[in-house]
């Protein structure tokens, strides 16, 4: 196997995989994917309610914060997938765009506005699609659940009493409202960055996808990244050459976390952990924000939540119909 490329692509995750997929279309490109994890075949990825029984194990990076102070020191897990469609593989298959606001304060060329083009070539509605707000022959599918719980019913009763509005589709431009979630899924299965932009083009001659590969560092031939050094699943040392670029996709945490091991970042911080500064930006490492959510738990006097899930009669409709609450992604 050849360690000559144009272009090297670290991680596999929603935008590893479109890239891998974008840019091997040409036939005279050679390409190569480094995921540090695994095949995507685990049954437990394709289930959608089942994602909760991936996290802390192989596919899943089994990440935590640190110490937060306003949480009385407690230390948050988070979990970031490790396997082909990276947290598109293990997350809870939710469609949410976000808000208009946020896409507008982000600055020339990202706007809602001049971003909405590129949901719709992505998006692949199965449903309904009121206002045209979805693109209709994307690759990621999008469609509402197979088998919704009458708790969502209750919900929605509840919303409308309080005088809340129902939205015609939830990623309408003005979202202040409630509406069903539609999510990533195709006939009852979850439906990845994997299955949508990678698995069509695994076949391709030109496309190397390299699983159990993880990334320790990118080369530089003075400031220009010339290649990827990175520890197989036999555990050898072997570098990926990149004669265009290397393309660093491995999510909000392991791409700074790779720079910084590369020598690109800070380089105060990179000499406090011993790393030899080799190209100064300071941005690498900062400004990390993620979305936040609370939980509110109560009881249900019925039997119908996802505690009876894991019944063999769920598990029955769920191999032979695509049915049944397996097919939930717990929203």
């Amino acid at each position: 196997m050849s360690d000559q490329y144009d272009y090297v692509i670290v991680g596999a995750g929603s935008a590893g995989c479109v890239l891998a997929n974008r840019l091997s279309a040409d036939p005279d490109i050679r390409v190569a994917l480094l995921e540090a994890g695994g095949r995507d075949r685990k049954l437990e990825i394709k289930i959608p309610a089942a994602f909760p029984k991936l996290f802390h194990t192989a596919y899943d990076w089994d990440l935590f914060t640190a110490e937060q102070k306003e949480l009385a020191g407690r230390e948050l897990y988070w979990p970031r997938g490790k396997t082909l469609g990276g947290s598109s593989s293990i997350n809870a298959q939710m469609w949410v765009r976000g808000a208009r606001a946020d896409y507008d304060t982000w600055g020339a060329g990202w706007t809602y506005d001049e971003v909405l083009p590129y949901f719709h070539r992505a998006e692949h509605r199965n449903g309904s699609n009121a206002e045209h707000t979805y693109g209709i022959d994307g690759p990621l599918w999008i469609e509402e659940l197979r088998s919704p719980n009458p708790l969502r019913t209750a919900f929605f009763e509840a919303c409308a009493e309080a005088g809340m509005r129902r939205l015609p589709e939830l990623n309408v431009p003005d979202i202040d409202g409630y509406a069903p979630t539609p999510v990533n899924q195709h006939r009852g299965r979850r439906w990845s960055a994997a299955d949508g932009y990678l698995k069509p083009a695994r076949k391709r001659r030109n496309l190397t996808v390299l699983t159990g590969a993880t990334a320790h560092r990118v080369r530089l031939d003075g400031r220009r990244a010339s290649g990827v050094e990175y520890r197989s699943g036999s555990g050898a040392i072997l570098t990926a050459h990149a004669a265009r670029e290397v393309i660093v996709s491995a999510g909000a945490v392991h791409s700074p976390h790779l720079l910084q091991l590369s020598g690109i970042g800070d380089p105060e911080v990179l000499r406090e952990a011993g790393i030899e500064p080799l190209v100064e930006l300071a941005a690498v490492g900062q400004n990390l924000q993620d979305h936040l959510s609370t939980v509110v738990i109560m009881h249900c006097p019925e039997p119908i939540t996802l505690v009876n899930a894991e019944k063999p009669d769920e598990l029955v409709k769920f191999l032979t119909r695509r049915r049944g609450m397996l097919t939930s992604n717990v929203g």
